[in-house]
């Protein structure tokens, strides 16, 4: 299955498209989403003592009825549970028509201990709160396996938020591709292990659909992780400034800049105030380091190094300082050998607090370097305090907005971290580590991306692969990691995704 992701209304228009161009009907498709549901259980739950199917009155219970016939067909002791009659003539009708089971009142709904639940009461189109008899039969459900068709009920398909209550699934099947709320926290926890199944909607039918919100898997952006030539030297793999704070506060900024050095970047200077040029160089070796005090110096660095990208933020201080800065290097033009980036992140976005158009009107400039800010849950708040205040948005939604409104790409950060690009591409992380919860993995972070920039990689891909790779460095290091593992760390996973294709472009 490709990467694409479908909010629950481009999934129905993928319905649409499907069964305009047949050869399956609405009846067809749902016979096939249901024998795929099937085939997930018996797989999975052979020795099932008993399966309850809990039915709603739409789509969703339509799979349900058919799942709960081809079970039974197969020998499974199979009780269903109704909640509302499909409408006449539907689809779900015709399944319901089809299953010759007794149907017995959600309400009245029971399950004994060790039995497997089949929710196909609302699925992915759910959009008010589930209460009555659902949210009851939520609360029974509770310690017995799951099995969730399409989306544990109660789960928004475009948000991932619980709306009252929701089941939680071990396994949800899910259909042709997956939606927000597979991806999205908290319904991201509910879904358990998500199932991508095909039911006869082609790749062809996706593209007419043209979502712009995918999943971020390598797949999305391998072809662009930027391999060295085969006479590469360092400045044409790219020259990464670092911006320093203070004597004690430059751990943030040599974590940066070690990273942007393990993401491939041929050169890193660590730009660096006076006062701190003694704690700095006693902790950099392959790092370069350089004494920038003021905005001359700055000027004097952009123009004599031609650096291609630049961190600005990581232990630097908030105020007049960290905006010039910023400003200084978003005034250059983006061209051949000139500067393709800015990493705005910690000080760095915070010092924007107040100032936030001069930011945004700096970076949309059409020849400005790429602005790329990575805020976590109070820094977006500050810089998007409206945005981050409006309840009715998600996480998707918001990093979209703020990205529009920056002309920025947007690293929403978190568990489900969403990157999102001015032109409305975004892509959900589902690949985080509870591990990055620690204090320096931002930093790297901001190196990676820095470093592939500094490549050329294209902006919005690179800000998705740093994402995904640093989430993986950390997955793998596992307990006990701290930021200081993180660089090294990056090395096995870069070397998974480089050497192939290394072997490839050089032969």
């Amino acid at each position: 299955m490709s990467n694409e992701v479908l909010s629950p209304a481009e999934m129905g228009e993928a319905d649409r498209l499907a069964i305009a161009a047949g050869p399956f009907d609405g009846y067809g498709l749902m016979q096939r989403a249901g024998e795929a549901v099937a085939a997930v259980v018996l797989a999975r739950y052979p020795a099932s003592s008993r399966v309850h199917v809990l039915c709603g009155p739409g789509n969703n219970g339509g799979d349900g009825y058919i799942v709960a016939r081809l079970l039974g067909e197969s020998g499974v002791d199979v009780t269903l549970w109704v909640s509302g009659e499909p409408r006449a003539g539907s689809d779900a009708a015709i399944a319901a028509a089809e299953c010759s089971l007794e149907r017995r009142p959600l309400a009245t709904f029971v399950a004994e201990p060790g039995s497997l639940i089949i929710d196909a009461l609302y699925g992915a189109g759910l959009s008010k709160d589930l209460s009555g008899d659902a949210a009851r039969a939520v609360d029974i459900a509770a310690g017995l396996s799951v099995v969730a068709v399409d989306l544990p009920s109660g789960v928004s398909g475009d948000s991932g938020h619980i709306l009252g209550a929701a089941f939680r699934a071990d396994i949800t099947v899910t259909f042709a591709r997956k939606k927000p709320g597979h991806l999205l926290l908290p319904g991201r926890e509910r879904c358990g292990e998500t199932v991508v199944t095909d039911i006869g909607i082609g790749d062809d039918i996706i593209a007419q659909v043209a979502p712009r919100t995918f999943e971020n898997k390598p797949a999305f952006w391998l072809e662009t992780l930027p391999v060295p030539a085969v006479d590469a030297h360092k400045y044409r793999r790219g020259h990464v400034g670092v911006f320093s704070g203070g004597p004690s506060a430059t751990g943030a900024a040599r974590l940066a800049a070690l990273a942007a050095a393990r993401s491939g970047a041929g050169a890193v200077t660590v730009l660096s105030p006076g006062n701190a040029m003694q704690v700095n160089a006693a902790h950099l070796t392959s790092i370069m380091l350089r004494k920038t005090d003021a905005i001359e110096d700055v000027h004097d660095f952009l123009g004599d190094r031609r650096s291609s990208s630049f961190v600005l933020g990581p232990g630097f201080g908030v105020g007049d300082k960290a905006r010039d800065f910023a400003l200084a290097v978003l005034a250059r033009k983006r061209q051949e050998g000139g500067v393709e980036g800015l990493v705005l992140d910690a000080d760095g976005i915070t010092s924007f607090r107040n100032t936030g158009p001069t930011l945004f009107e700096a970076a949309s400039r059409p020849d400005a370097p790429a602005l790329v800010m990575t805020p976590h849950e109070g820094e977006f708040g500050r810089l998007f305090a409206d945005i981050a205040g409006d309840k009715s948005l998600s996480k998707l939604a918001k990093a979209r907005a703020a990205a529009a409104r920056a002309n920025a790409i947007v690293i929403y950060k978190g568990a489900d971290t969403v990157i999102a690009a001015p032109d409305g591409r975004a892509a959900i992380n589902a690949n985080g580590a509870p591990w990055l919860a620690t204090a320096g993995s931002g930093d790297v972070l901001a190196g990676i991306i820095a470093g592939l920039l500094a490549q050329s990689m294209p902006c919005f891909e690179a800000a998705c692969a740093a994402v995904w790779i640093h989430a993986e460095a950390g997955s793998r290091f596992g307990p006990g990691l701290i930021a200081e593992d993180l660089p090294l760390a990056l090395v096995p996973v870069l070397r998974e995704l480089v050497e192939p294709r290394q072997k490839v472009l050089i032969g």
